[in-house]
């Protein structure tokens, strides 16, 4: 997957809003980033949870995230290091944990 495909994945997320921080595109849902990409590496951050970090940081090309909670985050070297359907899954399953953080009449919003 391009980088434009993957902003407009991204993007076609219910509620998924864009910006810059720290010199990064960012995802987000209710202000809350899902996915934090670098621009020039098209490497990525995306959030897991401790089961799925284990399975992830075994892999080539994936690793802690840094500067993010340990065993919650993963770094992936670049968008072709998982394959499209992969990619989506976990695109969406960052989101969902994202969300599942937040207030239950904002999570409604998204149901």
């Amino acid at each position: 997957m391009d980088i434009e495909s993957f902003r407009e994945y991204c993007l076609s997320l219910p509620g998924t809003t864009e910006g810059m921080k720290w010199e990064h595109l960012c995802f987000m849902i209710e202000e809350k980033i899902f996915v934090i990409v670098d621009l020039e590496t098209h490497g990525f951050c995306i959030k897991c949870t401790v089961d799925e970090f284990e399975e992830l940081a075994a892999r080539d090309g994936i690793k802690q995230a840094p500067h993010f909670a340990r065993k919650q985050w993963v770094f992936v070297d670049d968008l072709a290091v998982l394959n499209g359907n992969e990619l989506k899954q976990r695109v969406q399953r960052s989101r969902e944990l994202v969300l599942s953080k937040l207030a239950k009449r904002v999570q409604a919003k998204y149901i």
